[in-house]
């Protein structure tokens, strides 16, 4: 268990952003969620988890969720960047908004957060973005998610060479189809490969893909980020995981 450690969590609040804040509570952390709706957790988690309305879009919201956390705890030891949007689109469908909407949020979104935590954190902080599998290799009409994707991951790279010196870490986590309340919504969508059914797609996609035959969970994700921002992490910086069962080894 850690003490006085203090997470803020973009989209912390459903989804694998509750996962990560779960974990993060189970490890001792005090948990600042930025998100646009309140994640209403129970009375477990009264007085760990705080929540602050962000729209990671816009850099400020960034800016005022860290100085409301450490208003309250005097420090932040890891920012993680988890707030995401997907939908599938083919290229001739999407126009100035769709894009925008995506990179905004996913691209945009991580960099204000890591920009923002990069001005606070101390030797020994970490910044964690929540990346994907897309990040690692293509799909047919998603090349809007895909490019956020391998942009969050060439942006994890980046600031870990440039805040390495610093003693800050950044590294990525990339899961694949975890099942959440939000890719169930996305893969409904008319140009999702599961808009039929999207229970059956993932169930097909685990006993084609996975080496495991089945794929991860949020509170795995979730595991992964408790121990990235710990001192057992301390010499890994740059990485880019993967959290998918034997979808994609490397």
């Amino acid at each position: 268990m850690v003490k006085d450690k203090v997470a803020i969590v973009t989209g912390g609040n459903r989804g694998i952003g509750l996962g990560i804040t779960k974990r993060l509570v189970d490890a001792g952390y005090k948990v600042f969620v930025g998100a646009r709706q309140n994640p209403e957790l129970g009375e477990e988690f009264d007085n760990k988890v705080f929540f602050y309305h962000t729209d990671v879009r816009q850099e400020e919201d960034h800016n005022k969720l860290i100085e409301v956390a450490i208003k309250k705890f005097g420090n932040i030891d890891c920012y993680i960047n988890n707030a995401g949007y997907s939908e599938w689109m083919p290229i001739d469908k999407i126009d100035d908004e769709f894009l925008s909407n995506i990179l905004n949020t996913n691209l945009k979104g991580a960099f204000w957060g890591s920009k923002a935590a990069a001005k606070h954190l101390k030797k020994g902080g970490s910044i964690i973005n929540i990346s994907s599998l897309a990040g690692k290799r293509g799909s047919s009409n998603n090349s809007a998610y895909v490019a956020s994707k391998f942009g969050m991951n060439g942006l994890t790279q980046s600031l870990a060479k440039e805040l390495g010196p610093r003693g800050i870490r950044v590294n990525a986590v990339c899961p694949v189809l975890i099942a959440t309340e939000g890719l169930l919504e996305a893969l409904k969508t008319k140009h999702a490969p599961g808009n039929q059914n999207p229970e059956e797609f993932i169930s097909n996609f685990t006993t084609n893909n996975s080496a495991l035959n089945r794929m991860p969970k949020s509170d795995e994700v979730g595991d992964l980020c408790v121990f990235l921002a710990s001192n057992k992490a301390s010499a890994i910086t740059g990485q880019c995981i993967n959290i998918d069962c034997g979808v994609l080894p490397q």
